[in-house]
């Protein structure tokens, strides 16, 4: 994906999809998950829909994404629309939370999923044939939200680790 291309990528010691869930052991690190999880699906739908435009100033990633990993996406999708091409297809995405930090200043929530982009092609805007060079397949990314004075979770960090396969 490449809204999740643009958040960078890591040595492969960096991460290992874990099955478990972090555990919500109280009533604020419950909500602090479930927010954390709702910003996280709509930054990945919001990608999907403005890599399918594709338009780097889609409304609905500032209603996600907070910067530095705005301002990436923005300059990935401008990167795709600036070649001619276009994201199609079923990305599939499989979230855990790994870590709860509400003490810290801001709050932060981590996530570690396991995105299936075999069905999400990068292709020809025009011609809609896929572009060589762009599978994709299963691998682990991570992200981290955090809670903004305003009260808003956002997604505001993230690592594809396309050579980690989950």
């Amino acid at each position: 994906m490449a809204a999740l291309a643009a958040c960078g990528s890591e040595p492969p010691s960096a991460a290992t999809f874990d099955n478990a869930p972090a555990a919500a052991t109280n009533p604020e690190k419950a909500a602090a998950t479930k927010s954390a999880l709702d910003a996280y699906a709509g930054y990945l739908a919001a990608a999907r829909k403005a890599e399918a435009i594709p338009d780097p100033n889609y409304p609905e990633l500032k209603k996600y994404l907070g910067d530095p990993l705005l301002t990436r996406v923005r300059t990935t999708i401008r990167d795709i629309k600036e070649h001619g091409a276009m994201r199609t297809g079923k990305l599939i995405s499989d979230p855990r939370v790994t870590a709860v930090s509400l003490d810290s200043v801001p709050a932060t929530v981590s996530i570690q999923d396991c995105i299936d982009a075999t069905g999400y092609a990068m292709v020809d805007a025009r011609t809609k044939k896929k572009v060589p060079g762009h599978a994709a397949g299963r691998y682990v990314a991570t992200a981290t939200a955090s809670r903004y004075p305003d009260g808003r979770w956002l997604i505001n960090a993230g690592l594809a680790h396309r050579d980690q396969p989950c």
